[in-house]
């Protein structure tokens, strides 16, 4: 089973970890220039397969998508492909914006 992060999670889990994860964004180029979490690096849900080789199946990698759809999809094709530290931002990029960060924009 994946797990699953709500925002307030997540940023207590981004304030203590010693080791920082991978925010993996799998949104548009468009999203992701609309908005993102500081640190995150965009792969499009599309390119997901063609780029899985630049993931270090070793590093926890959180997934981000706008309502969190899309990034359990990828969640669970990394944890197929033998990705061990895999994470569901539940909830997304909007959960984010409307519990974590108020100056973010929606869409």
């Amino acid at each position: 089973m994946i797990k699953r992060l709500r925002p307030p999670e997540l940023k207590v889990h981004l304030e203590n970890s010693s080791v920082q994860p991978l925010l993996l964004d799998v949104r548009e180029v468009w999203e992701f220039e609309r908005c993102s979490i500081a640190g995150s690096r965009l792969i499009p849900m599309g390119q997901i397969p063609q780029q899985i080789e630049v993931l270090n199946p070793e590093q926890e990698i959180i997934v981000i998508c706008h309502h969190g759809v899309r990034s359990m999809h990828v969640a669970a094709f990394l944890e197929r492909a033998g990705f061990a530290q895999v994470v569901n931002l539940d909830g997304g990029i909007d959960a984010w914006a409307r519990e974590i960060d108020l100056t973010m924009a929606l869409y």
